[in-house]
């Protein structure tokens, strides 16, 4: 299969927005401190919107003849990210947050997006931009409640 390599990419990035899911949802249970409120909701809303793309990247993949990776244990072997900490507080979340997000980011500006580009795919290559700039929102978001403190 000529994209495979394609494939496996957009594998490791669902892996990555799995773990992504399970440590928003982590961040949002366990959150603390005098701005519970206001992380506590926009964890939830992270997470939302890492399901739905999830959702996306996993459906792209099937529909470019791949089979979306669908297990815990794959998900963990492919990611290139790390589970979140047992007693992070609130500016180690945040911390972490914007370095992975930057993490996805250059994963998908440096291997996603030439990949595609290769194969042509335009649908592959505009799913990647868009999740990109979600996430470039959301580390502008980020820093700028870090600015606040």
């Amino acid at each position: 299969m000529d994209n495979q390599k394609l494939i496996n990419f957009l594998n490791q990035l669902l892996s990555n927005y799995f773990v992504m899911y399970v440590k928003l949802h982590r961040y949002h249970w366990f959150v603390q401190g005098r701005h519970f409120f206001q992380l506590h909701e926009l964890f939830e809303e992270m997470y939302t919107m890492f399901a739905n793309d999830l959702d996306e990247v996993a459906e792209r993949i099937l529909m470019i003849d791949g089979k979306p990776l669908a297990t815990m244990i794959k998900y963990l072997k492919e990611t290139t990210l790390y589970e979140a900490n047992a007693d992070d507080k609130e500016d180690e979340i945040i911390a972490q947050l914007i370095q992975d997000y930057e993490q996805i980011i250059a994963e998908i500006r440096d291997i996603g997006l030439e990949l595609a580009r290769e194969q042509k795919d335009d649908p592959t290559e505009d799913l990647l931009i868009s999740l990109r700039a979600k996430l470039e929102k959301h580390i502008w978001m980020l820093k700028a409640y870090r600015a606040y403190e």
